[in-house]
Order: structure tokens, then C-alpha cells, then sequence
């Protein structure tokens, strides 16, 4: 019985020292200590503002980048989006004005029509606050003086899948777009064209939202012009109806940008070339995290230049390594 009692003293003198230690370790975090932890960081507020559609699963990968930088850095942040199944720029500028009327300590947005948004980007930049693009936005970002972008560059990115495609032997092909006037995608599909080189292409517009309507529409373009025998999508919104319209079909070859639990079963299966990877998941992340250490301590790396996330492509060699976390929302 001694030895029990002491046993049970021993181990609540444990306890205790133990909390202390976790205390004094916590107190340490909140001071901004050397041992890393918040460093002040708890009253930075970041709005986000990007164009993605409710409809579109590729947006939800970029929120889980958002809200994880958020959660890891300690700071507020609030991811706005425009609740329609349509490019929606209008939506979307009375978002940053909300953002802006909101006094955030900076701003993350994605830029698809510079003409339309450029208004309530420069009215942020006039009122103090930092600004800087994700995902869309290449192009325009340093004429709008954000403080860099993070993504890939979206015309060479079309121009490394035309010459892959054409490294297959395509020898026509059609480039099928979903969101229509996004300037990033018009991009994807005139880097194409160049990167085919004297192969023909032309552009396919379909509905983002309409899966049955995209699978009519690719259909009745390999129909109207049986020599295609190449399609390049610009989203897995475009890459489902693709595949769906060639089932039993294997004189076309197809690819897409972007990543789905969808995409890389067919890639994995060798009913799709390959698939361009942007890792959406980090424009988010690192899209929060520079815009922190700017507003922090007036980091930013790269010196304003483009923070490259992509293009990578992921092929029949490396589908099955991204498919779990594709299934996690990381890919």
C-alpha cells in the first residue's frame, strides 16, 4: 500500500511539473520568444477574394490552403468567392469592396478580368492596404502594382501541353474552354495553339456547370470534324464531359489542367495523357503565409517577381503517388 501511495504522489508531482512546463512553453509562444510559436501574429487580419465558382472542386483545394494557413500562423482569415456557377466579375468586385470597407491587413485575390477588377484593387492599394494575386493574374499584377503573384503562368503552360500533345502525334485538336472570358484560360488555350506549332486547334467553349451540355458539345465537335484526334481541357469540369463524350473511343487522345480524383483515375488508367498540376493548394497557403510576413516584418520573397506553383505534369508514372492526396484535398 506505501509503495502505491507513493507511486500515485510520484506521478501527480509529474503532472504538475509537466503543466508548468507546458505553461512557461505557451508563454514563451505568445512573446514572441526565439522558440518560435505566434510572434505577435494573433491580431493580423487577411481577407481572400478569388473568383472560383461553388461548382468547381479545384477551389475547394485552394481553401484548404487558405484556412490551413490560417489555422498554422494564428492569424483571421476570411475567404470570400462569388456563390454562382458562372464567371461572375461583378460578384466578385463587390467582394473586394467588402474586403476593403472591412480594414483587413491585406489582401489575397485572384485576378480573371483585369479590366473589370482592376477599379476595387487599386481603391485597396489607395487605402493602405497590401495587395497581392493568386491562381489568375500573371500577366497584370505588377501593372496593378500588387506585390507579387502566385501560380504558374498560364500561356506556358499551354504551351508545354501542345507540344506534348504533339510529341504524341495529334494531329488536330480542339481546346475545351469552361469558363469563357477568364483571362487565365484564354491564356491556356492561345499557349496551346503555339505549342502544337502547325497542328491545328480551335477553341470549344462549354458551361461549367452544365456536365450533360459540355459532353453534347464535345460531341458534336468531333462529329462536325471526325480528323480531331486531340482535346486539351482546362479543368476537370471540362475533363469529366471529355471523357464521358469518348467512352469507346480511342482514336482521341485527351489532357487537362488541374487535378481530380476523376482526372487521375483516367490518367492512372491510361484514358488521359496527362494532367497539369498549378498545386492550388499552395497558392493558397503561400499566398497567406508571404502576405503575413509582409504585413509582419515587410518580408517578400522573390523580390516581386512571380512565385512559381506550377506547371508540373502528372502522368501515368506519378497518378498513383498524387491520388491520395488529391482524396484529402492537399492535390
Amino acid at each position: 500500500m506505501r509503495i502505491t501511495k507513493l507511486t500515485a504522489a510520484l506521478a501527480a508531482m509529474i503532472l504538475v511539473l509537466a503543466a508548468c512546463g507546458q505553461q512557461a512553453a505557451s508563454e514563451t509562444a505568445d512573446d514572441g520568444g526565439d522558440g518560435g510559436g505566434d510572434s505577435g501574429r494573433g491580431d493580423i487580419t487577411i481577407e481572400v477574394v478569388v473568383h472560383g465558382q461553388a461548382s468547381d472542386p479545384f477551389w475547394s483545394v485552394v481553401a484548404n490552403g487558405v484556412e490551413q494557413a490560417g489555422e498554422d500562423l494564428g492569424i483571421t482569415v476570411n475567404y470570400r468567392a462569388p456563390q454562382s456557377d458562372t464567371l461572375d466579375v461583378v460578384a466578385m468586385a463587390q467582394l473586394i469592396d467588402t474586403a476593403v470597407a472591412a480594414e483587413p491587413d491585406g489582401i489575397v485575390v485572384s485576378i480573371p478580368d483585369a479590366d473589370a477588377l482592376s477599379g476595387p484593387i487599386e481603391a485597396a492599394i489607395a487605402a493602405g492596404i497590401p495587395v497581392l494575386s493568386i491562381n489568375s493574374g500573371s500577366d497584370v499584377y505588377e501593372d496593378l502594382g500588387l506585390l507579387t503573384h502566385v501560380g504558374q503562368t498560364e500561356f506556358e503552360a499551354g504551351v508545354g501541353a501542345g507540344e506534348r500533345m504533339a510529341a504524341e502525334g495529334v494531329t488536330n485538336a480542339i481546346c475545351v474552354n469552361q469558363e469563357i472570358g477568364n483571362a487565365g484560360l484564354d491564356l491556356r488555350c492561345e499557349g496551346f495553339a503555339e505549342g502544337l506549332g502547325d497542328v491545328p486547334s480551335e477553341v470549344v467553349a462549354v458551361e461549367l456547370a452544365d456536365a450533360t451540355g459540355s459532353q453534347a458539345t464535345i460531341e458534336a465537335a468531333l462529329s462536325a470534324d471526325p480528323s480531331i484526334d486531340g482535346i486539351l481541357t482546362l479543368g476537370p469540369t471540362g475533363a469529366a464531359p471529355a471523357l464521358l463524350a469518348l467512352e469507346g473511343n480511342d482514336a482521341v487522345q485527351v489532357a487537362t489542367f488541374d487535378l481530380s480524383p476523376e482526372v487521375l483515375t483516367a490518367i492512372d488508367e491510361g484514358r488521359m495523357l496527362f494532367a497539369i498540376d498549378q498545386q492550388q493548394y499552395l497558392q493558397g497557403y503561400l499566398g497567406v503565409n508571404i502576405m503575413t510576413l509582409f504585413v509582419q516584418y515587410g518580408l517578400l520573397p522573390g523580390g516581386g517577381d512571380i512565385i512559381r506553383t506550377g506547371p508540373g505534369f502528372v502522368t501515368a508514372d506519378t497518378a498513383a503517388q498524387v491520388t491520395e492526396l488529391s482524396g484529402e484535398g492537399i492535390r
